[in-house]
């Protein structure tokens, strides 16, 4: 059967748009389709423009700290929408640089939404329909809102590059990377921060030493923790208003100060699980992703979704039909731009090179860009101890810089060690930079480095990951 393409990609993000041109290198004849914006959600709505946030508001506490150098710098004020204008160039620029990737490999790029209609068929928006002999679905996922009345009024992580102004204050819900970092960033920004929390502590699933951490330095910065906390009921500050209106003069006014109904980021009044009432000028629902997968009808067409609208794949990421592949945030397997544009890699060669390669999913490096930041490699130490006795080395400690000025703030370097073969499970660090530091360590442990092979590595001294190789005591055995 001949067919229009080799490959159809769906999905324009990091690891569509990787695994269009490698195949495309190849000789394959390649289309691709993405509705939005070429680069996905790291390039336009995710990694890169939070991380340009999170150096932006890192300069707050620049000026007292220089001051206690010895430099005459007065405080200054930022500027949201200079800071936003600047920002949304910079996207337009990367949006036109994986065009040109896309055009200079010969990539056919469709603008429009797509769909599959049979194991071979791609439907789009347009009308027009392509055939392949392969499909990747590569459709990422989207941030969802709690099934809570009203819960329209409040923004998600795509909206917080949008707004024309920066709130006065802010609730945040949720506990994870996207909601802890955002809680940083905003209170960096001179934004009075409240985030409310389910769970017991922040950040499940990363070690608990280093989560604990990162919440007294969240909390140290002003950020207004709730734990055990969620909303029970939400609503326009304005409606409120209005209706204590008439229970006193002289409130008709201040609503007519409050932004319209439904414009992005209006006034809102929360009621929490702790019995706590207040407004705030913008609620941000961090309450985690889903699958992109929503009116694809997969599921018609033979493609196994799980639970949570996850499409299911092998350690090939092939499908339940031979001809469709998925990878990334979609497949839910590790949701990381690196980890898709690995997988989008591993598929190349598997299926345009002959080489069938597996994912390999194991110590995974990742950073968290609260402040300070959370680096973080293989096994926390509540994972590592049920696997196996362990030793864990950890040091806490006020760094030089900070310390110098005054400030209070400490870091954390922990290794946890196998006590049988001595090689390093996992390595947390919590630090400025500790996303850079984690990239460097993560390649020692990947390599299946012991204890002693960090203990023979001299220091480089003074730095505070010099610490890391520096640990000779374990401060526990487990």
């Amino acid at each position: 059967m001949a067919f229009d393409v080799d490959l159809f990609v769906i999905g324009g993000g990091s690891g569509g748009v990787r695994a269009a041109r490698m195949a495309a290198a190849t000789g394959a004849k390649v289309a691709l389709a993405e509705d939005s914006r070429l680069g996905g959600t790291c390039v336009i709505r995710g990694c890169v423009p939070k991380k340009l946030m999170v150096f932006a508001s890192s300069f707050r506490e620049m000026p007292s700290e220089a001051r206690a150098y010895g430099w005459d710098i007065p405080d200054g004020s930022f500027d949201w929408p200079v800071f936003r204008d600047k920002l949304h160039t910079e996207l337009d620029r990367l949006e036109g640089v994986y065009r040109r990737l896309l055009d200079a490999s010969g990539v056919k790029i469709h603008d429009t939404r797509a769909r599959l209609s049979d194991a071979h068929t791609v439907e789009l928006a347009t009308g027009e329909t392509v055939t392949a002999k392969h499909i990747l679905i590569a459709t990422g996922g989207w941030p969802v809102r709690p099934d809570l009345p009203n819960a329209n009024l409040g923004l998600v992580s795509d909206d917080i590059f949008e707004l024309q102004s920066l709130p006065k204050s802010m609730l945040i819900v949720g506990g994870g990377f996207i909601a802890c970092e955002m809680a940083c960033i905003m209170a960096g920004l001179g934004v009075k921060v409240t985030q409310f929390y389910r769970g017991a502590q922040i950040l499940r699933g990363f070690d608990d030493e280093a989560r604990g951490l990162i919440a007294e330095s969240m909390k140290a910065q002003g950020i207004e923790l709730h734990l055990g906390t969620n909303i029970v009921e939400m609503a326009e500050a304005a409606a409120m208003a209005k209706d204590d209106a008439n229970m006193g003069a002289g409130v008709e006014s201040a609503v007519d100060l409050l932004p319209q109904s439904g414009q992005l980021g209006c006034p809102v009044w929360v009621k929490a699980t702790n019995g706590m009432e207040q407004s705030f000028d913008s609620v941000l629902f961090a309450t985690g992703r889903s699958p992109n997968t929503a009116q694809m009808e997969l599921e018609e067409i033979g493609v196994t979704l799980g639970r949570y609208g996850e499409i299911s794949v092998d350690a090939y990421s092939q499908t339940a039909i031979p001809s469709i592949y998925a990878i990334g945030d979609v497949t839910n397997r590790v949701n990381l731009t690196p980890v898709a544009i690995r997988e989008g890699m591993a598929f190349v060669r598997t299926v345009f090179e002959g080489e069938p390669t597996p994912v390999d999913h194991d110590l995974i490096p990742s950073a968290v860009f609260t402040q300070p930041e959370l680096g973080t490699v293989g096994l926390t130490e509540e994972a590592a101890r049920a696997q196996e006795p362990i030793e864990v080395y950890c040091t806490s400690f006020r760094p030089m810089r900070t310390a110098f000025a005054g400030a209070d703030a400490r870091v954390l370097m922990k290794l946890i060690v196998s006590q049988s073969t001595r090689k390093v499970l996992g390595c947390h660090i919590v630090a400025p930079d500790a996303g850079e530091m984690i990239q460097l360590a993560a390649i020692a442990i990947k390599m299946g480095a012991t204890k002693e092979d960090f203990d023979r590595t001299v220091a480089v001294h003074p730095t505070m990951a010099e610490e890391l190789v520096t640990m000779r005591t374990p401060t526990r055995k487990a």
